[in-house]
This record gives C-alpha cells, sequence and structure tokens, in this order.
C-alpha cells in the first residue's frame, strides 16, 4: 500500500460517533486508508497540514434532477464539486420525456469520469401519467426499465409520480414496473412523489413498495409519514424549523436527508447546490453534526452506498475541507482521493457543450405561431362565457381553480380585454399537433407574455401572455431557437435563455445560462408574475401531477380526478 495524501491537524468528521474528532486522514488510491493520530508506518508521498479546519465527507445528493438547472451535465457536475458535492443521484425523467432511453444513455455518457459520483435512478413515469392527459416525446417501458436497472451506474426506480394510477389500478403501467423492479433488483429503493397523501392511502403507497418521498407537506403529513417508516427527503421548501425540530426530538436522524430536486441556474450560482441547505438548515437551529450527516451518511445508507457518507478506513475518498463549519466555508473538495476544486481557482468551461448527439439540438418540431393560434373560440356568437380560470398562488406551485364570465365577440372569447392571461400548450415532439388552452389568473402576469420547453414533465411549449401579439413573439423566438426560456413584452424580447439540447438544457458555461435565467426572472417579475420562484412557477404550470388543476397539449387536467375538464362552464347568448 502507498500512502498518496496524508492530512495533518484536522478536526475530523466521524458519521458513526456524528461529533467531529481532532486527527489525520491518509489516503491511498481512491479510499481512505487511516483516520487517527497514530504515527504511520508508511512515508506519505505529499503531506497537507490542515491547521484545525474542519473535514466531512463528501455531500450526497439522493434526490434531484440535472435538467432542473437547464444545464449541460458536465457543467452541472462542475458546479456541484465547487459546492462541496461529490455524489448525484439524479433522476433523468425531464430529458426521458423528450429522447426516452435514447435520452436516459445520452446523459449517463455525458457523466463519465467526472469531478463527482453520478449514479441513475431509473425514471418510473413517462409520460407523467398517460396519452390521455399529455403528449410526450417518448416513454419508458417495462423493456426500457429491464435494459437500465443491470446498468452498473444505476442505484434505483426514480420518484413514482402517478400515485393515483398506483392506487387505482393494481395493473396500472407504474405498478408493473414497481413489481418488476421488486422482483429483479429487490436491492434497489423505490422512491416516491406523495404530495398530500395520508392515512390509508399513505399506506397502501408504502404497501406497494414506496419508501420516500420529497414533496411539500404539512405537519401532520410529516409525522404520518416519519411515523409510517418512510424515508423523509427535505427539499429547501419544506426545510422548515418546525419540521427540523419535530425530527430531532422524535431522534429521526437517519431517517431524513437533505436534497435539493430542482435548482435553478441562477440560484446555482448564486448560493449553491446542496451546501445551501446545509447551511440553512444550520441556521434554523440544526445542529451542524446532525446537518452533515443528512447530507452524507443517511442518504448513504438509504440508497446502500455502504462505501461512501463517512470518512473511515475503506471507505472511497470523497471529502470537503471547510474554513469555518458554520459558514459551511469550502476551502478543497476532493473526489475519490483527487483534489477537484481548490477555493480561488477560475470556473473553466468550454464555451459550447456539444456532447450530445447532433439531433439532440433539433428536437422543436414546430411550425412558427400564427395569430390564429392565440384566438380563443366560443360556442355562441355574441354573449358571456362562463370560464374556469387556474389561479397561480404566490407561495406555492400548486394551481386552484376559480371562474369568471368573459365577454364573447363574434364567437370569439375576448380574453385581452380581461385581467387574465391566456396560456396555450402547443405538443412540440412532432406528433399529433395538438393544443391546449386555458385562461390563467392568481399572481401570473399583467402585461407582456412568456414562452418556454421547458414545460414540466412532457416539455411541449409553453405559452402565457396578456397579449396574442406578445405571445405570438414569444412563441416564436423559443422555436427558432430550438427551445428556450423567453419574456416578452410590448413587442421586444426583454430575456431570453436558450435551451437548444432537446429544448431543455443550455449548451453555455453555468456563469453564462445563470445570468440569462435570472434576466428572464427579472423580466416576468416587472411584468407582474408574483412568486417565490417564478420560473419553478411557470414551469410546472403544465405537470398533470401536481395539485389542483394544469394544463397540457389536451387540455385543463383535473390533477385529482385525473381527467381533461372544460375550459368554458356555460355560456349566455
Amino acid at each position: 500500500m502507498n500512502i498518496d495524501v496524508l492530512l495533518t491537524n484536522g478536526q475530523v468528521y466521524n458519521s458513526y460517533l456524528k461529533k467531529f474528532v481532532a486527527g489525520n486522514i491518509a489516503v491511498s488510491g481512491d479510499r481512505f486508508a487511516y483516520v487517527g493520530t497514530d504515527a504511520l508506518p508508511i512515508a506519505p508521498q505529499r503531506t497537507i497540514d490542515l491547521a484545525g479546519q474542519y473535514v466531512i465527507p463528501g455531500l450526497i445528493d439522493c434526490h434531484m434532477h440535472i435538467e432542473s438547472t437547464m444545464c449541460a451535465p458536465r457543467t452541472f457536475m462542475n458546479g456541484a464539486a465547487r459546492n462541496g458535492v461529490t455524489t448525484l443521484i439524479p433522476e433523468p425523467h425531464e430529458i426521458a420525456n423528450v429522447f426516452g432511453l435514447a435520452g436516459i444513455r445520452a446523459l449517463m455518457q455525458t457523466t463519465q469520469n467526472g469531478p463527482c459520483d453520478v449514479r441513475i435512478a431509473i425514471p418510473s413515469s413517462v409520460p407523467s401519467t398517460n396519452e390521455t392527459l399529455e403528449t410526450a416525446g417518448a416513454a419508458i417501458e417495462n423493456d426500457d426499465v429491464e435494459a437500465l436497472m443491470h446498468m452498473e451506474q444505476v442505484i434505483c426506480l426514480g420518484e413514482v409520480m402517478d400515485c393515483r394510477a398506483v392506487l387505482a389500478d393494481a395493473h396500472s403501467k407504474t405498478n408493473r414496473l414497481i413489481r418488476q423492479i421488486q422482483h429483479g433488483r429487490p436491492d434497489f429503493s423505490i422512491e416516491g412523489h406523495c404530495p398530500r397523501f395520508v392515512g390509508w392511502e399513505l399506506a397502501q403507497l408504502l404497501y406497494r413498495g414506496i419508501r420516500s418521498d420529497h414533496t411539500d407537506q404539512s405537519m401532520e403529513g410529516l409525522a404520518a409519514r416519519a411515523a409510517n417508516g418512510m424515508f423523509i427527503q427535505l427539499q429547501e421548501k419544506t426545510l422548515k424549523k418546525e419540521f427540523l425540530d419535530y425530527l430531532m426530538e422524535n431522534r429521526l436522524s437517519g431517517r431524513f436527508a437533505l436534497v435539493t430536486d430542482d435548482t435553478m441556474p441562477d440560484d446555482f450560482v448564486r448560493r449553491g447546490q446542496l451546501n445551501h441547505l446545509v447551511q440553512r438548515s444550520i441556521e434554523l437551529g440544526l445542529a451542524p453534526e446532525e446537518a452533515i450527516y443528512a447530507a452524507t451518511y443517511a442518504p448513504a445508507q438509504h440508497m446502500g452506498l455502504r462505501d461512501k457518507g463517512a470518512i473511515a478506513p475503506g471507505r472511497i475518498a470523497d471529502f470537503v475541507v471547510l474554513s469555518d463549519l458554520r459558514a459551511f466555508a469550502i476551502e478543497s473538495v476532493w473526489h475519490a482521493g483527487a483534489q477537484v476544486f481548490a477555493r480561488g481557482e477560475a470556473w473553466e468551461e468550454p464555451e459550447r457543450d456539444t456532447s450530445f448527439p447532433a439531433h439532440f439540438y433539433h428536437s422543436v418540431h414546430l411550425s412558427p405561431r400564427t395569430a390564429e393560434d392565440f384566438v380563443l373560440r366560443a360556442p355562441i356568437r355574441e354573449g358571456t362565457a362562463l370560464c374556469r380560470i387556474l389561479a397561480v398562488q404566490e407561495h406555492t406551485t400548486f394551481v386552484a381553480e376559480e371562474r369568471a364570465e368573459l365577454p364573447v365577440r363574434g364567437g370569439v372569447i375576448d380574453w385581452e380585454s380581461s385581467p387574465y392571461n391566456l396560456a396555450c400548450v402547443f405538443e412540440r415532439h412532432g406528433k399529433n399537433g395538438g393544443c391546449g388552452m386555458a385562461l390563467i389568473g392568481g399572481t401570473a402576469l399583467t402585461c407582456g407574455a412568456a414562452a418556454t420547453t421547458y414545460a414540466h414533465d412532457s416539455h411541449n411549449l409553453l405559452v402565457l401572455g396578456q397579449t396574442a401579439a406578445d405571445m405570438q413573439m414569444a412563441a416564436n423566438t423559443v422555436i427558432e431557437a430550438q427551445g428556450g426560456f423567453v419574456a416578452v413584452r410590448d413587442g421586444s424580447v426583454q430575456a431570453f435563455a436558450p435551451l437548444p439540447i432537446a429544448g431543455i438544457l443550455s449548451d453555455r458555461p453555468l456563469p453564462v445560462l445563470g445570468e440569462q435565467i435570472a434576466g428572464v426572472r427579472r423580466a416576468l417579475t416587472d411584468c407582474g408574475y408574483r412568486h417565490d420562484n417564478v420560473i419553478m412557477s411557470l414551469s410546472t404550470l403544465s405537470l398533470p401531477v401536481s395539485p389542483y388543476f394544469k394544463l397540457t397539449d389536451k387540455g385543463i387536467i383535473d390533477v385529482k380526478k385525473g381527467a381533461v375538464a372544460p375550459l368554458i362552464l356555460e355560456t349566455r347568448g
């Protein structure tokens, strides 16, 4: 054995004792060889004096989506490593909704030999519902799961999103995939997406094999999950002091992890990734030792990564050196025994990412939109129409239902004179050319328009606006660029982030993309859109598994009923 690196005089986090212990760390190859204070019988090739700095295991993000940052995978990995993350478990259902198994394989290929370890969660819900409710570019079926589950890089079945189908039909596609994993890979965790399920329904989801949940919950929902043995994944919107206090008071350390789920690229540049949640949980009163545990050892154990999550002999040498524990100030990051980041290093990335197959850069199969595409027709010539309104809410991505009467003139609903936005979802995968329409209220736009192909989960073209002219310009800007996120006002593009890879990922470096998305965010806010995260709010307007009403290319979706709902409820002539 060689000792490649000896780090001396550190405060080393012990995951088993859940405390820091003064000592040295010896690294041989890609693994820890020794942790302690004894003199070593082997002279190290290199010695680093830590001078009392803190050393923790590399952070493990066990529920996240690389595509949610709109970054190319390699770009994301470089950013994650700079923030102390050495293991990522992405669930690539976004690119799978565009290109299916080929999309997953292409993403996996681009993550090889990078600055952090990437293990893949098999997308279990592609599309998120079914072809009656939405049109995706591809689907993940049993044959695809069979191919994926025996690949070395694959680690679990990703979040089961269509829980209604799981409960309603024992022979549903999702239940078939769950049984397939239980039979073929019983060692795999089956991850969940179970918003607001409690009581009998929650019990039945657990009975069918779903073992975790990362969705927004009430205190009642959190307590029910904890009491029933569900592994709890806290993302930023559920990182609340009362939740953390409950988990600690009930000695549930090890039964929860910090996860990012979705990270906006401008937030990524400004405040980091999983390290931000560790720091935030400390600010909310969680002891640093517990916060570190929830971002290292707990997720490693949950995912069966027995050689990760701890600084101990035989474990993979993923670790982070901190100069300030509470501020979580990162000095250096090491992955598999090699230093991958040191504070002060410049951000270096290629100007363009060309790592995907050529046809991935040409995936928006739509002709330019015309003014006719934004006409909302009524079944009467003159009078009024009572319409269902989808109300955006400022502090959640849940969309409520309202109703309003709008005038009908010449067989057309005069929505432009109303306080409501028109929203259109155009099928863009070249399958059926469908279009769904809805009226949007609540805290949505008060002027201008927006358009994006980053529209969860099917990633069709979503257009929202207060005027048809601005909507047309927004739509055509995105179509011409083969994907993107744009804000338009008074006939002028205010901000634009091109997303040419599968219509959902940028080919530019993270700092460039971050500034582009920050510009779109500012422009939407200037146009009156009010939300804690306007990018996420807009892009999930088309997510038909997120309560309560959403819009797809098939029309308005009543999420609870799993059915298409009419826009026009009644008319008066």
